[in-house]
């Protein structure tokens, strides 16, 4: 099974959590595979052939940052994303910076291209993910201390695609 991650990430951040996703995923028995929309070119038939994509953004103004909002409005036309699994993820600097209005931004988008989106909520218990991870740089250890919770989300991801489409 194929899980495809693409993100923005100017400063690494983003990149890096992008990477804790993909190890949670690999953990499940899944592939994934990362793509910095800054710096790569996005393999659209990998995307295509995946069960899941997930989309992570920097917080800017309270929203994803505007080449998130353009890939997924512009740049993924002609990818098959209808049917997939999608969720979405976030770095910010600060607490209350808009993070969850950010990944609520994409997880709208990727509905309205015809995709399921992902919540484990708090079904599965500690630590709880509603939305989508979130990782906080300025906000004492939170931005180191939430590197498990970005494992634990690829890993429930990728347990749901399973569930959903089979190994």
């Amino acid at each position: 099974m194929r899980i495809a991650i693409v993100c923005y990430s100017l400063t690494g951040h983003t990149f890096e959590m992008a990477g804790e996703i993909a190890r949670g995923i690999e953990e499940e028995g899944a592939e994934a595979r990362i793509f910095n929309i800054r710096t790569d070119e996005v393999d659209a038939e990998y995307i295509s052939s995946a069960s899941g994509l997930i989309i992570g953004t920097p917080t800017y103004m309270a929203s994803s940052v505007w080449q998130v909002k353009k890939w997924i409005e512009e740049d993924s036309r002609s990818l098959a994303l209808s049917g997939k699994l999608g969720g979405a993820f976030a770095t910010a600097h600060y607490a209350q910076g808009g993070q969850d209005t950010a990944i609520m931004d994409i997880l709208g988008q990727l509905l309205v291209k015809g995709m399921l989106v992902y919540s484990g909520g708090g079904s599965f218990g500690l630590p709880i993910i509603h939305h989508g991870p979130v990782a906080l740089d300025k906000e004492g250890n939170h931005y180191d201390e939430s590197r498990k919770m970005f494992r634990v989300y690829g890993r429930r991801f990728a347990a749901k695609a399973a569930e959903l489409f089979g190994k």
